[in-house]
């Protein structure tokens, strides 16, 4: 069965962001199914505009800013 994007609901999204990136913690659930957590990096180019990055490692400062956010995000996962 292919991938429906009208059936992936985000139930939550919250972002942090630097002057240099963005990550996202985002709950989807698809076709009412169990809720999931998505992390993304989006990166500033030279112009500051932001684009989609491999999320990857991330250095304790990342950790420490982002951590609240991801424990936000699973509180909707109930």
């Amino acid at each position: 069965m292919p991938y429906e994007k009208e059936l992936d609901e985000c139930v939550f999204s919250k972002a942090w962001e630097s002057d240099q990136e963005k990550l996202t913690a985002s709950i989807f659930s698809y076709n009412k199914g169990v809720k999931k957590l998505q992390l993304t990096r989006e990166n500033k180019n030279s112009k500051g505009e932001l684009r989609f990055a491999k999320l990857g490692r991330l250095t304790k400062g990342e950790i420490d800013a982002f951590l609240p956010v991801i424990q936000e995000a699973s509180t909707h996962m109930d």
